[in-house]
């Protein structure tokens, strides 16, 4: 297990500077020059052959004037910095400067990284703590009401968009029931620590966690309860029921491992892409998260911003891949993943 691990993490790192070349790569296509940026607002007051040397001088301060390969070396922290100041990279912990907010890209995404990942990790506990038992249940009664009634629930839940059901969800519980906050990740102007302060922001949390939960129910329940079926169909299965050992007993002991097999990958992915896609949940709710700060990066232009995003999604990724691998060997033994 311990080799195929290392292996893994190689392959990780390989795919790691790949993708990070392509992205680089990617948005410098895009039309855009930090340096014109940095001196749109000097513009006015300067002379047109003072711009275009204070325009030539900053590109060459800020490597702009570099072929493609050597900025991304620099970017990344292959290389030393400008000025042959040391590495001073992606890899030493420094992610660029933002244009919107005047500051350096680290010390901006940790809150959003914080709520996102605590939004994601809450809302996957609360999905898979619902639709295992009612994936199992459904599995074990195919055919009744109960059974049909889900599906029908399921159905209708997989047809509505995120907005619309996060729209339900602030009608019934922000204005008809008035529980939860529409909107925020914790109480305006508040300065709480410790157990007060996680309590506050689970609060605030409560609807977009709700929301995330119920959009990843139907697909879900409906992949543990096929992968059920197909396991509860399967000579072994009906061996041990012939061998008269308990319904519980052949369900929990004997099936449900064998069904999960199948299950692991659509979990994985369902995580991975409920981090992809939170930014909708973070929009509608307001909330400071990697989603919403990424469009707001987009539409702005702030490139340095939108590759740090990037890469949190890229390593939430190949670290998710990993877990999947992994997962096949502990959920089934006949797996060697050591191989």
């Amino acid at each position: 297990m311990g080799k195929y691990v290392l292996k893994r993490l190689a392959y990780m790192v390989v795919v790691f500077f790949i993708t990070s070349l392509m992205m680089y790569a990617i948005y410098n296509l895009i039309p855009n020059d930090p340096a014109r940026a940095q001196l749109e607002g000097q513009k006015k007051t300067m002379k047109p052959e003072e711009y275009e040397e204070a325009y030539n001088n900053l590109r060459e301060k800020m490597g702009l004037n570099d072929p493609l390969i050597v900025r991304y070396a620099r970017w990344m922290g292959l290389i030393h910095d400008i000025g042959n100041k040391g590495f001073n990279g992606l890899l030493q912990g420094n992610f660029g400067y933002s244009n919107i907010y005047q500051k350096d890209v680290i010390d901006i995404i940790g809150a959003p990284m914080e709520n996102t990942i605590i939004l994601n990790i809450f809302a996957t506990i609360l999905t898979l703590a619902i639709t295992i038992p009612l994936g199992i249940a459904c599995a074990v009664k195919k055919g009744s009401l109960f059974d049909n009634a889900t599906q029908v629930f399921t159905i209708v839940g997989w047809s509505l968009p995120t907005f619309i059901v996060a729209i339900l969800f602030i009608y019934l519980f922000a204005v008809l029931i008035p529980i939860f906050p529409v909107g925020g990740a914790k109480t305006p102007g508040s300065n709480y620590v410790g157990l007060r302060e996680f309590g506050d922001r689970m609060y605030y949390l409560a609807l977009p966690i709700l929301v995330s939960t119920f959009t990843g129910l139907a697909g879900m329940t409906r992949n543990i309860r096929a992968s059920m079926i197909d396991t509860l169909s399967m000579d072994y299965i009906r061996t041990a029921r012939a061998k008269g050992l308990k319904e519980r007993t052949v369900i929990y002991s004997h099936a449900w491992r064998n069904a999960l097999l199948p299950v692991v990958t659509s979990i994985i992915g369902w995580f991975l892409s409920i981090f992809g896609g939170s930014f909708v949940i973070e929009n509608t709710f307001l909330l400071h998260g990697m989603g919403r700060l990424y469009i707001q990066a987009l539409q702005n232009n702030d490139f340095e911003l939108v590759l740090a995003s990037q890469m949190f999604n890229t390593v939430v990724s190949l670290v998710g891949i990993l877990i999947t691998d992994l997962a096949y060997g502990l959920v089934d033994p006949r797996v060697r993943v050591d191989k």
